[in-house]
């Protein structure tokens, strides 16, 4: 008997190992576009052994509708400031292990306890960016300092992008017209959407992965993010200009959280640790151009980085800027004008 029992605690011991290397071997990680540079994802395997499985989306509704599934597989997510305040609503989101992120001590305080997260007991901060008009300069030399400029513009007709996002279009629209981007009056909501429908027949594509279509000239201008401007800026020196429209437009803060029922919430934590040391964020802050989060980073960059107005707008331009909120029942507002405006 007593040999039974020490077998079947071998035995056990065995399984529970195995579960743990089964536990280390992967990570299924869902982001951005060019959002996690191939060096890094090569140290962070490098280092840990562990394989990370990237699937992108192309804004933050499309990422809730893949959880709401049920069946995505996605461990660790990067969804924007209001998305993480929506996802831990509908508990979504499960609650992150502060003792397995010691790198949580080098954030700068002011990207933490936010209000879409006010103890960061489900998120921490990954990257910032801004979202603006992106222009490639072979291709349209005319004055771009408004979203009038972009929307209304006959010379761009057939020859732009907006966002395939709900929040930041109609945000843009609603800019346009003098409002918040979080306004929920359904008259200026109708004022930002019968912009966007007037505009929609000069519009050449909705595309949120924006590097590409510049570099390749396959529009002359694209509202877009400020990561993805600089970054095609970066591929072709000289031609892409980034502007952030004198209404002003959106700031926010994309976050790293893990998904209800991760299948690997070691690796998970691991991955997001990893994320959060001081050299993979020089690495994403060079590869990716998005804005720092941590104490340290913005020093130990070169000075042309640190003196990029793009990168890191004067303070002027970033009172212009509002972070989308999260506004309940009445998102139905934006989903149903946003309806209408692809399906038109």
């Amino acid at each position: 008997m007593m040999v039974g029992l020490a077998l079947c605690g071998l035995l056990a011991g065995c399984t529970k190992k195995s579960a743990e290397v089964s536990e280390a071997k992967e990570v299924n990680l869902s982001i951005w576009g060019n959002y996690i540079s191939p060096e890094l994802q090569a140290q962070f395997e490098k280092e840990t052994g562990i394989k990370i499985n990237i699937s992108n989306y192309s804004s933050n509704e499309e990422l809730l509708a893949k959880v709401q599934m049920g069946s995505s597989g996605i461990d660790v997510a990067v969804p924007s400031d209001y998305m993480v305040e929506v996802m831990s609503k509908m508990n979504l989101l499960e609650a992150l292990n502060p003792d397995q992120i010691s790198n949580k001590t080098l954030i700068d305080p002011q990207f933490l306890k936010q209000n879409y997260d006010p103890e960061n007991k489900f998120s921490l901060p990954y990257i910032w960016t801004t979202a603006g008009i992106a222009v490639n300069r072979d291709l349209y030399k005319g004055p771009i300092k408004s979203w009038k400029d972009l929307l209304e513009n006959p010379q761009l007709k057939g020859k732009f992008a907006l966002l395939d996002d709900v929040r930041e279009t109609l945000g843009a629209a609603l800019k346009m017209n003098g409002f918040s981007v979080n306004s929920t009056n359904p008259e200026e909501i109708n004022k930002a959407k019968a912009t966007l429908l007037k505009a929609k027949k000069n519009v050449k594509m909705f595309a949120s992965d924006t590097i590409d279509i510049l570099n390749n000239k396959e529009v002359a201008a694209a509202q877009t993010y400020s990561s993805d401007a600089l970054q095609a800026a970066d591929k072709s020196p000289g031609k892409i200009e980034y502007i952030i429209p004198e209404e002003g437009g959106t700031f926010a803060i994309d976050n790293l959280v893990i998904i209800k029922g991760a299948k690997h919430p070691e690796a998970a934590h691991k991955l997001i640790n990893f994320l959060l040391s001081e050299q993979a964020e020089i690495n994403r802050v060079k590869t990716i151009l998005g804005g720092p989060v941590l104490k340290n980073t913005k020093a130990a960059l070169p000075k042309e980085l640190q003196n990029n107005r793009a990168l890191f707008p004067d303070e002027a331009t970033l009172k212009k800027l509002e972070r989308i909120q999260d506004q309940g029942e009445k998102n139905k507002l934006f989903e149903d004008s946003w309806t209408e405006i692809k399906t038109h």
